[in-house]
């Protein structure tokens, strides 16, 4: 951000400068080394940026590079930071005999895992799929695309990727022009991402991130039937996401992992996306009202996620479901 404020900077003054000079040829001349100039910064930073990015050893952003560039694991997890920090991939993997790894990513909606699902399909076919899904899945908001800033670095390289990053603005096409424009929210963590300064572990525990809080309070009624608006986007996506799946062969499962809430009512993204599920043949597994979690706040870390001991009974839980499932196909 501060070097596309600088850049900017400099292309005002320079601008400025040459007005100063009252020939017209001059005036031409100068601004056509400016613009050069700031391609050759503009590139330079960029590719910069871009090679830091790639040799990421961990950190926030280096799960991502994997999923998209480098993941071939027989068994993918979709989701935001409940799937993350809820699924133990190695307990799928020892149950299942399925390789596995989490792509989950704390605060990414259904749209940025249906890039990365994108991503991974070009190169890889898994041979099973979990998206975990939960309440609000769908509800409009700004955040759910400004939060697609994650994927910005595979724009150029990725073309997949393109229709759904243009849909953050309508001048995002013209911003991503730009070498450095990708990496202005990324700076910090790249940075952080070319050393071991946060080594969550996330390479020994195939994209599954622990969390070590246990919770200790009642548990709370929530009125989860609260009308907000449905995003239509969203939506298809998620319905792409099936779709896709099934053309590929792929074995898809939808889980509604566990939450330390008394539900009252039904969440409309919760009852669009199981029918959904349902009429696409597609496994919806819920665990919401499962009453072994219900009355085990030790397990949770927060009242929407787990901590790493219900982590590992939650992802043996819901592995075996999974083997009796395909035991009965």
């Amino acid at each position: 951000y501060l070097l596309s404020i600088l850049i900017k900077n400099i292309v005002i003054q320079a601008i400025k400068n040459t007005w100063n000079n009252k020939s017209k040829a001059a005036i031409i001349v100068k601004l056509i080394a400016f613009f050069v100039l700031f391609f050759l910064m503009d590139f330079t930073i960029g590719k910069t940026f871009s090679y830091f990015y790639s040799n990421q050893i961990s950190g926030w952003e280096y799960p991502v590079k994997y999923a998209i560039e480098d993941s071939k694991e027989e068994l993918m997890i979709f989701g935001a930071s409940r799937a993350q920090q809820q699924y133990k991939s190695l307990c799928f993997q020892d149950t299942l005999h399925l390789s596995c790894y989490n792509t989950g990513k704390d605060g990414m909606p259904i749209l940025y895992q249906y890039g990365i699902m994108q991503s991974i399909l070009k190169r890889h076919t898994p041979k099973m799929i979990i998206i975990d899904f939960e309440n609000k899945e769908f509800i409009k908001d700004v955040y759910s695309y400004e939060a697609l800033s994650s994927l910005l670095p595979f724009y150029k390289t990725h073309p997949e990727l393109q229709p759904l990053l243009q849909l953050r603005s309508p001048y995002e096409k013209y911003k991503l022009l730009s070498y450095v424009y990708p990496y202005n929210s990324l700076i910090f963590k790249v940075i952080i991402g070319n050393t071991l300064l946060l080594d969550n572990g996330d390479k020994a525990n195939q994209g599954y991130v622990p969390l070590t809080n246990v919770l200790n309070q009642p548990i709370n009624s929530v009125n989860v039937a609260v009308p907000y608006e449905i995003d239509s986007v969203k939506v298809s996506m998620f319905k792409s996401m099936i779709d896709i799946c099934k053309k590929r062969n792929i074995k898809l499962f939808i889980v509604f992992s566990p939450y330390y809430i008394n539900q009252i009512g039904t969440d409309i993204s919760f009852a669009l996306g199981k029918e959904i599920a349902v009429k696409n043949n597609i496994d919806f597994i819920d665990y919401s009202k499962n009453e072994f979690f219900l009355k085990s706040p030790h397990l949770f870390n927060d009242t929407v996620h787990v901590n790493t001991t219900g982590a590992t009974i939650f992802s043996n839980m819901l592995a075996s479901d999974i083997k009796k499932i395909l035991t009965k196909q």
